[in-house]
């Protein structure tokens, strides 16, 4: 007797193949587009509903320069009138590739350990330390060695690829990050092998740095290619929560008198051309909190986008009329990307007005000096090929307590 065959499931329309590799790709405008049942009506609704829970703080998301540095180094930098550090983001090579060549050229900029006052007090890495799988075993090649040679402290946020997750090797999100930047202590891992180098002891993935003449806020803008977030359904409301009261206690601060400079940085820029676009949703997320706060910043740093981006921000504010400026710093070594030529294009969006001024491919690091008047920042390039360091690429002057 013959055997019979397995009839095939009856497709229904619901069943039926998209045309595209997703339903997004359309022309309909947003608001008339249908709701699907599972991905709503455009990509980034999609992307929220796969985003990483963020780790709950540790302690209280406050450190002072004292914690990282201790507090006679504090005091040394308090008495010099400014303090300095570095910013980068996008790593994850190697000592012998453009990624150790910008780490030798920072090291460059400690002219004179017997004034370490006069050195940078640290540097800030903006995201995306390791990238791809076994993020705890890749800690020895793409971070303790690129970084054997540079005596600063090295402070983070994380990256994307940093919170992403792979069965298997990174089941959790940011485990590997926080072993390394949230650790109980500061001590030298056994990763670390024979470098020298110690753990940070960050009190959680997003903090507030009150140092002398300047205040840093890092926010984690979550593990989605693109765009960011630091508040959603499945992240929660913790961070931004916490964003609006840090900055009502700093605008309670200069409405006393105290008046430093205010830096915000989260991996996903706000405003990109170049790798990869910049997060509107987000950029009016962290505006509500400003809005709410009272207070906007004055420097704005990001990384994700492998090259270096200068935009002005302009807008009103509390009576007064604004020119923030928003960096793009995503040359920290991983593979560059190609960036349009800046010739001061002027883009108007939901979120206001910005101006892009500045664009370089490549890779090369920022230097940030904070004095009692306000920021200098310098962006400085390292060739690839000859390790050669261009000082002075770009460079842009804030005052913050004059306006």
């Amino acid at each position: 007797m013959a055997r019979k065959r397995a009839r095939a499931p009856r497709r229904t329309s619901a069943s039926q193949p998209l045309r595209f590799a997703h339903p997004f790709f359309t022309t309909t405008p947003i608001s008339q587009r249908p709701v699907h049942p599972k991905f709503g009506q455009r990509l980034t609704d999609y992307i929220k509903g796969n985003l990483e829970t963020i780790p709950a703080p540790k302690r209280p998301p406050l450190m002072t320069l004292s914690d990282i540095i201790g507090a006679t180094a504090t005091q040394e930098i308090q008495n010099t009138s400014s303090v300095s550090f570095h910013a980068v983001g996008d790593t994850g090579r190697s000592a012998d590739s453009p990624q150790g060549y910008v780490a030798e050229a920072m090291a460059k900029d400690f002219k004179d350990v017997s004034k370490p006052a006069e050195c940078p007090a640290f540097f800030f890495h903006l995201g995306d330390v390791i990238y791809g799988h076994d993020k705890v075993q890749s800690y020895r090649r793409e971070f303790y060695e690129p970084y054997v040679h540079y005596p600063g402290k090295i402070i983070a946020i994380p990256g994307n690829h940093d919170g992403e997750t792979f069965p298997g090797s990174d089941p959790t999100t940011l485990q590997a990050f926080q072993a390394n930047f949230c650790a109980p202590s500061q001590s030298v891992p056994t990763i670390a092998g024979t470098i020298f180098r110690q753990t940070m002891n960050q009190p959680a993935v997003y903090w507030q740095l009150n140092a002398p003449f300047v205040d840093i806020v890092g926010l984690y803008s979550n593990a989605a290619e693109n765009p960011g977030f630091i508040s959603g359904q499945i992240p929660g409301q913790a961070q931004k929560t916490w964003l609006i009261g840090c900055l009502r206690k700093i605008k309670a601060q200069r409405n006393a008198g105290v008046c430093k400079a205010l830096v915000f940085a989260s991996h996903h820029p706000p405003y990109s051309v170049g790798g990869h676009s910049g997060s509107s949703d987000m950029l009016a997320d962290i505006d509500d909190a400003c809005n709410q706060a009272g207070i906007m910043p004055d420097l704005y740093l990001s990384g994700h986008s492998h090259s270096y981006q200068r935009y002005s921000r302009q807008l009103n504010f509390g009576g007064r009329s604004l020119n923030i400026p928003y960096i793009v710093a995503g040359t920290g070594g991983i593979n560059d990307q190609t960036v349009p030529q800046a010739t001061g294009q002027v883009t108007s969006d939901s979120n206001g007005q910005h101006t892009y001024l500045q664009s370089y491919r490549g890779y090369g690091y920022l230097l940030v000096q904070a004095t009692k008047q306000g920021l200098t920042v310098n962006f400085n390039a390292v060739d690839e090929q000859t390790r050669q360091i261009a000082s002075g690429v770009d460079h842009v002057t804030i005052n913050v307590c004059q306006k």
